[in-house]
């Protein structure tokens, strides 16, 4: 029986059952921001949490979902979503195993063990990770748990576009970020239904382009490898589910490269202060690439994830002659 799509009614009855540590995050601008961009960004700062990113909305929406009797749960990771479902597992007690790929953000790793969960690094890329993951709940008869394959998963995450819509007036578009296409799926679904002539974008690395190429064909295509260094939306093999979510909320999909990723993550940090993840910054990586349909215009986006190790802190955001 196929999945139900995501719904703004299910977004509504998320807010009661999602951790309050992840909910009602602020909206943020800056001038100087404003000025460098050509528009009016407002941005959704969702690092202010306890794994610093929005990733707890989905797992903690999805965990109070789940039937009685459940008590081993399986995931792949790049490592915030792993977090999210360590942490929301870990207090719910049960059993939380991520798969990693070898290559994985270290501080990632770490943080998912401390939260309480079982790591596995296997293969060479996140997809790899994944395959192992399902191998591994089937033999165990743990529950795998796919981000961006639940309804309930895209609906947590919607819960930021709720917010959104009454934190702010109104918005001519919105930026989000897309990896898996929880995220994307889940808050072009709150839009259509509040703010239906706000136009939603999901932005992609340029490197890891499947998620892209799959949208424009209208079907799921693989691609050999991906090249980026925004791990959190580097994904190789899309989710048929979260493709088919998106059609109806979503209008367009665009790439971002790596030097357009760097660049919005240095602008973050100097204008904000705020020190976020690249996939995080795709959103003002998008405005960065081609500003001209932004100008001028009000535009949301969401700031997801600053957890960065000290290497990538020097590497990215410290001026060259520091």
């Amino acid at each position: 029986m196929p999945l139900p799509m995501p719904s703004p009614a299910n977004i509504l009855a998320a807010v009661t059952q999602i951790d309050p540590v992840f909910l009602q995050s602020p909206l943020v601008r800056q001038d100087r921001l404003d000025d460098r961009l050509g528009c009016r960004l407002l941005a959704k700062l969702e690092t202010l949490n306890p794994i610093r990113s929005f990733k707890g909305r989905g797992t903690s929406f999805f965990v109070a979902s789940l039937p009685a009797g459940v008590a081993h749960l399986v995931c792949a990771s790049a490592g915030n979503f792993g977090q999210g479902l360590a942490y929301t597992g870990h207090r719910r007690g049960l059993r939380v195993t991520v798969f990693a790929a070898t290559n994985a953000n270290p501080l990632k790793i770490d943080a998912m063990r401390r939260l309480g969960a079982e790591v596995r690094l296997v293969g060479e890329d996140f997809d790899a990770a994944k395959e192992a993951a399902a191998d591994f709940a089937a033999a165990a008869g743990a529950v795998l748990v796919v981000d961006g394959d639940q309804p309930a998963i895209a609906e947590g995450a919607g819960t930021i576009a709720l917010e959104l819509t009454r934190q702010l007036a109104s918005a001519d578009c919105l930026l989000a970020p897309l990896g898996n296409g929880a995220l994307a799926a889940g808050m072009g679904t709150w839009l259509k239904h509040a703010w239906p002539k706000t136009e939603a974008i999901a932005v992609a690395a340029a490197g890891a382009p499947a998620m892209e190429i799959s949208w424009r064909e209208g079907r799921s295509i693989t691609t050999p490898s991906v090249s980026t260094m925004a791990d959190g939306i580097a994904v190789r093999v899309p989710i048929p589910y979260a493709l088919e979510a998106m059609r109806g909320t979503i209008d367009r999909v665009t790439t971002v490269t790596d030097a357009q990723i760097l660049t919005a993550m240095q602008l973050v940090h100097e204008t904000l202060g705020v020190v976020v993840e690249p996939a995080g910054a795709a959103g003002v990586a998008a405005i960065l690439a081609d500003p001209g349909p932004f100008f001028g215009r009000t535009v949301a986006t969401v700031l997801c994830g600053s957890n960065l190790t000290p290497a990538q802190m020097r590497d990215w955001l410290l001026p060259t002659d520091a």
